[in-house]
């Protein structure tokens, strides 16, 4: 007899669930992050992002597509719950990392203000979240003041000039020093609310460059406008403890904190003078919330 051979070609053996990546898969994974970059748009508004949020947690390949397609758009991911969406940050070499020129020259500030406006943002930083508890504690709530602000860089201002005279160091370096310390001395010598015709803040003024700060802030989803007293009163919402949690190793933001102005009780921040606080060592330029 004939041996019979069966020359047909072998089945494929069957792809393991959920290992197999459809186009369908990959426009999902990116309506995800697309999502994520509408910072103001709460998941619970939305069913479609309520639903991938939800496929995110609990299909780890999906999950694994979603962060490849952040990562290719140089997006790192943050969090991924319902409390704060899909929240993204720029990296370094994002085609959506903020740059402080750019954001200097949006806000039609002058150059020399650079450091101005980033000093405006560790110090809302600072206030907003003033203990590492708090940046811990997923339901606290930071809420911040356009005047408490400046006034809460005043005080730091105070304390670093008495800090440089007892230590014998120029306390008048020229306005356009570059470094951190500058920046500080630089914002005591500018007004806090100057005049103009109609009685509007100046930009230039420092608690106009706190308002540009919390403006952005707000446009960002990292802000909550909650009122007009004190200059405008802010909460903090979900995404800006993410975003400060990132930038709490920071030289600079652990600097501003340590001063010893901002005491917490309550939950909300205030104003008190600082108090034998031990001598630290600035570091110029560190932890800027923006790309250099």
């Amino acid at each position: 007899m004939t041996e019979h051979v069966d020359r047909s070609e072998p089945e494929p053996a069957a792809a393991p669930a959920g290992s197999a990546v459809t186009p369908a898969d990959a426009a999902d994974a990116a309506r995800l992050v697309a999502f994520g970059l509408q910072p103001k748009l709460a998941p619970a508004r939305d069913q479609e992002y309520t639903e991938l949020l939800r496929r995110y947690r609990e299909d780890p390949a999906f999950a694994r597509l979603a962060d490849a397609v952040a990562g290719g758009l140089g997006l790192v991911v943050l969090e991924v719950s319902p409390r704060a969406g899909m929240a993204v940050t720029a990296a370094e070499d994002s085609v959506f990392a903020v740059r402080m020129g750019d954001y200097a020259r949006r806000t039609a500030a002058d150059s020399g203000d650079r450091f101005l406006h980033g000093l405006a943002h560790l110090a809302v930083a600072a206030l907003a979240f003033p203990r590492p508890e708090d940046l811990a504690d997923d339901s606290y709530i930071g809420r911040v003041t356009v005047n408490g602000v400046d006034a809460f860089v005043r005080q730091a201002c105070r304390r670093l000039e008495e800090r440089a005279e007892e230590q014998g160091e120029n306390t008048d370096p020229a306005t356009d020093a570059p470094g951190l310390e500058a920046a500080w001395r630089i914002w005591a010598r500018r007004s806090a609310t100057g005049a103009t015709k109609d009685a509007r803040r100046p930009a230039a003024s420092t608690t106009g460059i706190v308002a540009k700060a919390m403006a952005f802030l707000t446009d960002s989803g990292f802000l909550q406008r909650t009122g007009d007293d004190n200059g405008g009163t802010y909460r903090t919402t979900a995404r800006y403890q993410l975003q400060v949690r990132d930038l709490a190793g920071s030289a600079a933001l652990a600097e501003l904190v340590e001063l010893g102005i901002v005491p917490v009780t309550d939950g909300t921040a205030t104003l008190l003078p600082a108090q034998d606080i031990d001598d630290l060592d600035l570091v110029a330029d560190a932890g800027l919330p923006f790309h250099s």
